[in-house]
């Protein structure tokens, strides 16, 4: 099975068949190494977790349960305030 891909600070998912861009089903596989600590009574807490291994296997559109059209698409870039100081000024 060939992994999913992830999103970056400039990607994001979006369905190619509805147009969802905000709800999906994420199968991922992790690893992780656990720090547990059980108190007197066996209650166990993980206190620190190490992620060792993170593949996202598949996703799959929450809204049209497609899961072949799925892709990586741009983030829209964040609008620049009017009054922002590193703006230069309109002529």
């Amino acid at each position: 099975m060939q992994p999913a891909p992830v999103p970056s600070t400039t990607t994001r998912w979006r369905c190619g068949r509805c147009g969802n861009l905000t709800r999906f089903d994420v199968v991922r596989a992790v690893r992780a190494r656990e720090f547990v600590h059980l108190d007197l009574s066996g209650e166990a807490t993980v206190e620190e977790r190490q992620v060792l291994h993170d593949v996202v296997e598949s996703v799959r559109c929450r809204w049209c349960d497609a899961e072949d059209t799925v892709e990586l698409v741009a983030r829209p870039e964040a609008p620049v305030a009017v009054d922002d100081p590193g703006t230069a000024a309109l002529p």
